[in-house]
């Protein structure tokens, strides 16, 4: 049984994003106070006498409401994708692009960039590398005659050099005063041109891959263990690998496809779950896509409200994640 303890954790952050969800309505160019954003989120579902202009209607559900589910989704998905990468690969340092994912989805878009694709054809295109990416790893990986954990992280490494590679061949052929800065600019991570219509496409594959491993839970609790440990218990290993790899590669594909790349949330953040509530995964993985969620929302408020001009996700998440992650590594003493 989980204790009583730590269930309190899972009710506490759940109050913590409910609350940092309806305050960054109210953050933006465009403030709306908390009674408007009542009246127009409850009109919805119930008559309500309209005293508010369009503009506010146009605010609240065409650009907030998809920005702020957009943050929430993405990064829900990079931080459980760090979470069940770190028990797979029995290492603290491994995040969601250890298998090549983020670097074939960020060659996918600066290619769609550069052959002057619209922006679905850019998060189609993004999404399919990314999947290609993790393919290759797998593939190539099952021909090399090491350990598993070992060869998927090695050719993880490689695949994801080459794709890195690909992708400063294209920013170094791409015009310079049109297409380089949008390229740049979409590799620094955002979240400034999201719509509903990006949320409706990402929505999908993001929930294939949640609701396999919370399912599949307390059995990455046994896949954390040695690999003969596993087996004695009755495991297959090698197919809960597959299906952790296939739930975590959709969810990182479908996030970095609409956000660009954001670094740190999948490092971090388990992190920060597995200190609160330990590395019981039935109650780290609903830690952690409620800290992930929280976590970027908040850093996306600083984004658009700290400046005019909004900041790159990429940038801030590097500046805030690496001296938390310090603190972290100084505090935690046992790791």
């Amino acid at each position: 049984m989980i204790k009583t303890k730590k269930k309190h954790y899972v009710y506490i952050f759940t109050i913590i994003l409910i609350l940092v969800f309806f305050i960054s309505f109210g953050i933006g160019r465009y403030p709306v106070n908390v009674v408007q954003l009542l009246k127009v989120l409850l009109s919805k579902f119930f008559p309500i006498d309209k005293d508010w202009p369009d503009t506010i209607n146009t605010i609240v559900f065409q650009v907030r409401l998809p920005r702020i589910i957009g943050a929430m989704l993405v990064g829900t998905s990079l931080s459980l994708s760090g979470a069940v990468y770190q028990g797979m690969f029995k290492n603290p340092l491994v995040s969601p692009d250890i298998l090549g994912v983020s670097s074939g989805a960020a060659f996918g878009a600066a290619l769609a960039i550069y052959l002057s694709f619209n922006t679905v054809g850019i998060q189609i295109t993004s999404f399919i590398f990314g999947l290609i990416a993790v393919g290759l790893v797998y593939l190539i990986s099952t021909k090399i005659k090491e350990d598993p954990i070992i060869s998927l992280v090695i050719t993880g490494v490689l695949v994801g050099s080459i794709f890195t590679a690909l992708t400063s061949l294209i920013k170094y052929l791409a015009d310079t005063d049109d297409k380089l800065p949008t390229i740049t600019f979409w590799l620094m991570g955002s979240l400034a041109s999201i719509s509903p219509r990006d949320i409706k496409a990402i929505v999908l594959p993001i929930l294939l891959g949640i609701i396999p491993l919370f399912i599949l839970r307390w059995r990455l609790n046994v896949l954390s263990l040695e690999e003969g440990e596993a087996k004695t218990l009755g495991l297959n290993t090698a197919r809960l690998r597959i299906i952790v790899i296939m739930c975590s590669t959709l969810m990182t594909a479908a996030s970095v496809s609409v956000s660009g790349m954001i670094g740190w949330i999948g490092l971090v953040i388990p992190h920060l779950s597995r200190m609160i509530v330990g590395p019981d995964y039935r109650i780290l993985l609903p830690t952690t896509l409620l800290l992930g969620s929280t976590y970027l929302l908040l850093i996306d408020n600083i984004a658009r409200g700290l400046t005019t001009v909004e900041i790159p996700l990429g940038i801030l998440t590097s500046l805030v994640g690496a001296p938390f992650f310090i603190i972290l590594l100084l505090t935690n003493k046992r790791s």
